[in-house]
C-alpha cells in the first residue's frame, strides 16, 4: 500500500470538519470544484461534481429506452404490524 502526503492531494479535507460544514462543501462541489477526504490524515475518498447526464438520462438520450408518459401514482400506507415478514407470509398460508 503506498501513502500520499496530505499536501499532495487536491483541496485536502478531514471526514471531521466534512460532517461538521456539510453544507459548504456541497455548494462548493456544485460549483466544480473537488476535494479529497481523509481520514487520520490519509486519502480515502474523493468528493467531485456529477458531471454531464445520469445512466438513465443517457438510455433515453441514446434511444435505448423510453421515458415514461405517466405520472407516478403514490404509494399506499404502509402496513402496520407486529411481528415480522416472515410470520406475516406463514399467517397468509394458514
Amino acid at each position: 500500500m503506498s501513502y500520499v502526503a496530505i499536501s499532495e492531494l487536491e483541496n485536502p479535507v478531514g471526514l471531521r470538519a466534512l460532517r461538521a460544514n456539510l453544507s459548504s462543501y456541497i455548494e462548493t462541489v456544485k460549483q466544480g470544484r473537488t476535494f479529497t477526504l481523509t481520514e487520520h490524515g490519509r486519502a480515502v475518498a474523493r468528493l467531485v461534481p456529477v458531471s454531464g447526464a445520469s445512466a438513465y438520462e443517457r438510455l433515453v438520450m441514446d434511444g435505448l429506452i423510453e421515458a415514461s408518459r405517466r405520472q407516478p401514482v403514490p404509494l399506499e400506507p404502509p402496513i402496520v404490524t407486529q411481528g415480522t415478514v416472515s410470520d406475516l407470509v406463514a399467517g397468509q398460508r394458514r
